[in-house]
């Protein structure tokens, strides 16, 4: 993994702030920042699948958000921080739309095995690397620093009561 700087720290912790908007809303707690060449935030969400639609993570909403308003040159030196790392249809995503580098906190794998622990029903999707599903993407993660926040929250929202 690449040395994370302070300033990605920064959009990660926005990151965490989103994912916990998204859990006090009743959703799952994820959120993402999509960050252009200068460090500017140009797109923010967090998860909405509480509504019944499964498919509406933050990642998708900002892979969909910079097809539509970004130029390819500023989508290939863009940047998103994501809580959690892209699931495969999100990694997918990225990759078709030609963002650039993705930085997460927690691994989905570590969720998936958290899940195990915890006897979640399984997602219907398997917890693959990004890199398996697109390998050519740089990716930084997970980020120690941040995965307690986040894996908090994980628990309260997915860990049966």
């Amino acid at each position: 993994m690449s040395t994370l700087t302070a300033t990605d720290l920064t959009h990660l912790r926005t990151c965490v702030d989103l994912a916990r908007t998204a859990l006090e809303q009743g959703d799952h707690p994820f959120g993402s920042v999509l960050v252009d060449e200068h460090g500017e935030v140009r797109f923010s969400d967090h998860n909405h699948v509480a509504g019944g639609d499964r498919t509406q993570h933050p990642e998708l909403a900002a892979a969909r958000w910079a097809a539509a308003h970004l130029s390819p040159e500023e989508r290939r030196f863009s940047t998103v921080y994501t809580s959690g790392e892209h699931c495969p249809m999100c990694a997918a995503a990225h990759a078709w739309v030609g963002l650039g580098r993705i930085v997460y906190i927690v691994s989905s794998e570590r969720l998936a095995d958290l899940q195990r622990q915890w006897g979640t029903p399984e997602s219907p999707v398997a917890p693959l690397p990004v890199n398996a599903v697109a390998p050519d993407l740089d990716v930084a993660g997970p980020v120690a620093e941040l995965a307690g926040e986040i894996e908090a929250m994980y628990q309260e929202c997915f860990r049966p009561s």
